[in-house]
This record gives C-alpha cells, sequence and structure tokens, in this order.
C-alpha cells in the first residue's frame, strides 16, 4: 500500500483547514497553476513523503547531505488533538486513518524556489540515487521535481506556505 501525497500552496493554515473541512479532510481538487479560486494550485506526487524522499530533493538543491530535520513539518490537519505516546485510542482516530496534512517550513519551500533552472537535473540526478527510488532514471523523476520547483516559486512568490496532503 502506497501513501498518496500532494503538495500545494496556501496562504496560511486557516484557509487549508477551512478547505479541507468541506470536503471532510479530502484534498480540494488541484489545478496545477492556481488559476481557480475553488481549487489549489498543486502538485501530485505519489509517494514522495515530505520527510524522507521530499527532504532528499531539497538536500540536492542545497548541494548538502540529506539530513532528517532537513524538512520541517507543522500539523494542520487533522485538527484533534495528536494522541499521546501510546497511539490513539480509537481505530477510528483521524490519526490513525488520515488524511494528514503538514505546513512545510520555509525552508525547503525557498531552497526548492531558489535552485537555478540550470542546476534542476544536476540536483535530480542526486536525488535519484536517495534508497527510497531504487534506483530511478533521473529523466523519469526530472518532470516531477520541475513541477515541485515551479509550484515553490508560485508560493513564494505569493508569499504563501507549502502543504502536504498524504492518505493511505
Amino acid at each position: 500500500m502506497g501513501v498518496l501525497t500532494d503538495y500545494f500552496r496556501a496562504p496560511d493554515a486557516a484557509t487549508v483547514v477551512r478547505a479541507l473541512e468541506l470536503k471532510d479532510g479530502g484534498l480540494p481538487p488541484l489545478d496545477g497553476d492556481g488559476s481557480s479560486d475553488e481549487a489549489f494550485d498543486g502538485v501530485e506526487a505519489k509517494g514522495v513523503d515530505p520527510d524522507t524522499v521530499l527532504g532528499r530533493l531539497v538536500a540536492a538543491t542545497l548541494g548538502e547531505p540529506w539530513r532528517v530535520d532537513l524538512v520541517t513539518e507543522t500539523a494542520v490537519w487533522p485538527t484533534t488533538p495528536k494522541p499521546g505516546p501510546s497511539g490513539p485510542e480509537d481505530e477510528d482516530d483521524p490519526w490513525t486513518t488520515g488524511p494528514w496534512v503538514v505546513e512545510l517550513g520555509a525552508t525547503a519551500r525557498d531552497a526548492l524556489a531558489g535552485v537555478p533552472d540550470e542546476r534542476v537535473p544536476e540536483a535530480v540526478g542526486r536525488w535519484a540515487e536517495a534508497e527510497e527510488w531504487d534506483g530511478a532514471d533521473p529523466s523519469d523523476l526530472l518532470p516531477l521535481a520541475e513541477e515541485l520547483t515551479a509550484l515553490a516559486r508560485r508560493a513564494r512568490a505569493a508569499g504563501e506556505q507549502l502543504y502536504c496532503w498524504m492518505s493511505l
């Protein structure tokens, strides 16, 4: 079972929560360029979790080694309190079932937004070496990296944050 991940931009967490409440946690439609008032500008990126897989792309764009704390996250959804160390008491708890949305720290947005176009293929070459890609061809990953960097540029230009919606 793979994790579905979509990245999108929004002005703030409150805007994201309002949209999620209208869809019972389902991600409102992505329109790819932010041209619709009813959809978020975003990128479908199945299996690209923010901590590790996206974190490795961020590290590659920065030209530094990946580390677990490179991409910081703040939980946005569910809005209920996180369960304690023993986990949720109920198997229907939204923290167990998802979906989940996190706001990414500005470091990730700015690293992706700041990589020059001519350096994206080089960064993707490093990104493709990550064990999570299991020997993927960099040319297969380049379109996704270009979409993610373009999304980050639009977010930064608009003074918005990047978010990741995840579901099983």
